[in-house]
Formats: C-alpha cells, structure tokens, sequence
C-alpha cells in the first residue's frame, strides 16, 4: 500500500475515533477545560500522532495526516449540516434547564450541573433568584444561557468553568 494513503486512512480513524470518544464523554467536558483536561488533550494528541503517520515522521508525513484531518473534518461538517441524522448522532440537542422559574432537577442531575455552576450563570445574566429565570438553556456547545423576565437586563451568554475558588468579589 501506499505509505501516504496508509497515513490518510489512519488519520481519518483516529478523527472519527475521537469525535465517538468526545461524544460518550459529552459536551460538558469541553465547555470546563481545566489543567488536567489540557494535560488530557496534550497527551491523547501525542498518543495518537503514532497511529497516524506509523513510522513515517517525514514533513511529508505530517503534512499528509494534518491535511488529511483538514479535509476529513471539512467534509464532515458539511455531511452534518446537511444531514439530521448524522447532526443528531454526533451532536447533543439543547437541554432546558429552568423553565418560567421551575428548576428541571432530572437535567440538571443528569448533566452533572452544580447548583453552584447554575447560581453562577444566572449571577453572570443579571439574575438573582431561580422565579426571575423565563429561561436557562443548557446549549450544544456546554454552555448555559440564560434569559430573564426582566426587560431591563441585558442577556448575555456564559461559558461553563470550573473555579477552584470564588476569590474576592469586588464590590
């Protein structure tokens, strides 16, 4: 076989490989990356480099297995946009979190949301209390947005984090 076309169906294994990994592991991971989640990363790219480009650690190689994710990532995204069964297979749909005021504690456990992590969203939107929430969706891409009653407050969109401390609030 061809050592560039060995390299193209390796790569392409390992893509679709670790969209089916992060798809099990859900989107809640990649909205929280923390230091041990980057370590993670780090760590699954140098692992699989070897079963992408084999033995061949040309420029050549490389360039191969990088345009070959290039290509196969393209092509992928253009097969989800067109297609809502492969959009549904590999994406989340959004998730309602609280509606009119009334927590959806089943989502909420079933996510691993915090009531912490909720407080914080709703903190960063303006919003005090659970009964000011019209409406908190939990969003494909790990994220909680959050719109209130309120007309007077602007809405805003929060990125999910983990915080090792609340630090000092400056008032």
């Amino acid at each position: 076989m061809n050592p560039y076309l060995d390299i193209v169906i390796r790569s392409v294994s390992v893509y679709f490989f670790m969209i089916i990994a992060l798809r099990i592991f859900g989107k809640k991971q990649l909205s929280q990356l923390n230091t041990a989640d980057v370590i993670l990363i780090l760590l699954i790219s140098n692992s699989v480099q070897n079963a992408m480009v084999g033995n061949n650690t040309s420029l050549y190689g490389g360039i191969v297995a990088a345009l070959a994710l290039f290509i196969i990532n393209f092509t992928f995204k253009k097969v989800m946009s067109k297609s809502e069964f492969i959009k549904n297979l590999v994406q989340d749909r959004p998730e309602i979190l609280i509606h009119n005021g009334k927590i959806a504690f089943d989502t909420i456990s079933r996510l691993g949301i915090t009531n912490d992590e909720l407080q914080e969203a709703m903190r960063e939107h303006g919003v005090e209390y659970y009964k000011e929430v019209k409406l908190a969706m939990f969003e494909i891409d790990g994220s909680i947005s959050i719109i209130s009653g309120d007309k007077d407050i602007k809405q805003t969109h929060h990125k999910r984090k983990i915080h090792k401390t609340l630090g000092t609030l400056n008032n």
